[in-house]
C-alpha cells in the first residue's frame, strides 16, 4: 500500500506519541519497521518535504536513448530513404558499436515526421508456400526454439530442417543466438548431405537479426 505524504507524517506522530514501543506500535499499524525509519530519516532531515515520493532521474531515463545516437538514426534515415526502420536498425547494429532496436528506429522517426510509409503491411498468410520444392534438398528451413532449463538458464535449439521431407537434418543447442551458431549448424547439415556447391538449397528463415546480419550473409556467400 502506498501512503502520500501527509498520510506519513501522520503514522509519525502516532509512533511519536504512543506508549508502546515503537515495534508494537509498528505492527499494529502494519508498516514495516525498515520502511518507517526510511521516512523518518527522511522526515527529519528535510522536514515534510523529504516525505514526498522520491524520484530518481537516473533510475526512470536508465534506458533513454543518447542524443548523439538518436542523431546518427536520423542522419542514416536521411541518406538512405529506401530503407525501413527494420532495415535501418539492422544496418546501423551491424556497422556500429551500439545496438538498437526497430521499434526504437521507428519512434525515433516518426518523432522527427520521417516516417511516409507503414513499417508493416498486413497479409494474410497463406496455407502454403507458393513455389513447393519438388525434391529432397531444394529448400531448408532454420529458425530457433528458446528452452529454459530450469536452475540452468535459458538455451536456444536451432535446427536444419528439409522442407520437401519435413526431416531435420542437423540441431545444436546453442548459449546463444548469434549467427555463428547459425554457420555451425549449417555446416553440420552440409557435411551430412553431402552437396556440393552447385547443389546448394535455398535457406528459408524468419529473418530475425542473427539471419539478417552482414557475417552470416558473407559465411552464406562464401
Amino acid at each position: 500500500m502506498r501512503f502520500d505524504a501527509s498520510e506519513k507524517l501522520e503514522i509519525i506522530r502516532l509512533v511519536e506519541q504512543s506508549d508502546l514501543p515503537v515495534k508494537l506500535t509498528l505492527n499494529q499499524l502494519n508498516i514495516p519497521k525498515s520502511t518507517f525509519y526510511d521516512w523518518y530519516g527522511r522526515y527529519r532531515g528535510k522536514g515534510f518535504d523529504g516525505l514526498q515520493p522520491q524520484v530518481d532521474p537516473e533510475r526512470t531515463q536508465w534506458n533513454q536513448i543518447p542524443e548523439h545516437e538518436r542523431e546518427e538514426v536520423v542522419k542514416e534515415a536521411l541518406e538512405q530513404p529506401e530503407k525501413s526502420p527494420r532495415e535501418l536498425a539492422f544496418h546501423i547494429t551491424d556497422t556500429r558499436d551500439w545496438f538498437i532496436s526497430e521499434s526504437s528506429v521507428y519512434r525515433i522517426l516518426k518523432s522527427r515526421d520521417l516516417i511516409t510509409r507503414p513499417t508493416h503491411i498486413v497479409m494474410k498468410a497463406a496455407d502454403r508456400f507458393k513455389d513447393q520444392p519438388a525434391r529432397v534438398n531444394e529448400l531448408w528451413q532454420t529458425d530457433f526454439s528458446y528452452l529454459k532449463v530450469v536452475h540452468w538458464g535459458w538455451y536456444y535449439l536451432t535446427t536444419i530442417l528439409d522442407d520437401y521431407s519435413r526431416y531435420i537434418i542437423a540441431w545444436e543447442l546453442c548459449k546463444n543466438m548469434r549467427s555463428d551458431d547459425v554457420e555451425r549448424v549449417v555446416l553440420k547439415a552440409l557435411d551430412i548431405t553431402g552437396l556440393t556447391t552447385e547443389e546448394r538449397p535455398k535457406l528459408l528463415s524468419d529473418n530475425g537479426s542473427c539471419y539478417v546480419s552482414s557475417d552470416l550473409k558473407k559465411f552464406l556467400e562464401e
